[in-house]
């Protein structure tokens, strides 16, 4: 299978198509989600986590128009965050208070636990439909891995394992990120269970892993299986690259302000000053002069 440079996801399957899983390596991706938003730590590790998984969850879309959008509203002060992810591996975010800052947790991790707080999942799925399918599930510890381990088992029925990270530099520039889904197939096998079980109890965190394949010259996701997979006969399907990418333009922004109405234009034109709006999602500044109102009036 060709190697691809750069973040990527994985697909694979192991003890007979017993086991489905996925994992990725999104280093790049989150650096450029902390570079777009200004974010802090402990947000770049909050939607670290949430790009990371969205690149996943986009993987398992069949229509090549699906969205999918992960939502987290939480009371904590880093208010909602929001993922959109399609399936060509695709993703981008933002968070509602992108320069939170919090004192360590007890373990001496950042705490997204507490940025998060508590609150709602929201997993939307736009797949052409009249409506789309909406999942929500209460958080369960606001670590965002476990709250989707808990999503798939009660909303999607599907016994799930998910484990997600972002290892900071000291200098606040994104070191590793990336993570994992494992979904067992109704018809996994009690000896199945166990082994996949007893792999993941060993397993410490998901950016020691990375940390420890790419400084012994691996590339992260197909090692991660490996060891998460180990005696099951992981087989690695397809890989596919994943990117911080945002569809935004100045057309879409226009229709944004037309759908505002007549009278907001022109009180934005009697202001008889130019207008900058941004996107929420790459924070892409876009700017509209007086007489570029007068046109959109």
């Amino acid at each position: 299978m060709e190697q691809i440079s750069g973040d990527y996801i994985v697909r694979a399957t192991a003890a007979e198509a017993q086991i489905r899983a996925f994992a990725c390596t999104t280093r790049n991706l989150v650096e450029a989600a902390r570079e777009a938003h200004n974010t802090s730590p402990v947000v770049t590790a909050a939607l670290g986590r949430l790009l990371s998984a969205g690149a996943m969850m986009g993987s398992m879309l069949k229509g090549e128009k699906d969205l999918l959008t992960l939502q987290i509203k939480g009371d904590g002060p880093v208010g909602d965050i929001t993922v959109t992810a399609d399936g060509a591996g695709n993703v981008k975010g933002y968070a509602g208070v992108p320069d939170v800052i919090l004192p360590a947790n007890q373990a001496g991790k950042l705490d997204v636990a507490g940025a998060v707080g508590k609150g709602m999942l929201r997993v939307i799925k736009d797949m052409g439909l009249k409506e789309p399918y909406v999942g929500q599930t209460m958080l369960q510890t606001s670590e965002i891995a476990e709250d989707l381990t808990y999503y798939f088992a009660t909303s999607e029925q599907t016994p799930s394992a998910v484990g997600l990270g972002v290892l900071m530099e000291r200098n606040n520039t994104v070191r590793q990120a990336g993570g994992f889904i494992i979904q067992l197939m109704p018809f996994a096998e009690e000896s199945v269970i166990g082994r996949l079980e007893k792999n993941l109890a060993h397993i410490t965190s998901v950016t020691a892993m990375l940390d420890t394949v790419i400084h012994d010259g691996g590339s992260g996701p197909e090692q991660m299986l490996e060891q998460i997979l180990d005696g099951l006969g992981c087989e690695v399907m397809e890989s596919m690259p994943t990117v911080f990418a945002c569809n935004c333009s100045k057309c879409k922004i226009e229709k944004v302000l037309i759908s505002l109405g007549k009278k907001e234009i022109q009180d934005m034109i009697d202001d008889g000053q130019e207008i900058e709006v941004g996107c929420h999602f790459c924070n892409k500044k876009y700017i509209f002069s007086v007489e570029e109102l007068k046109r959109l009036l």
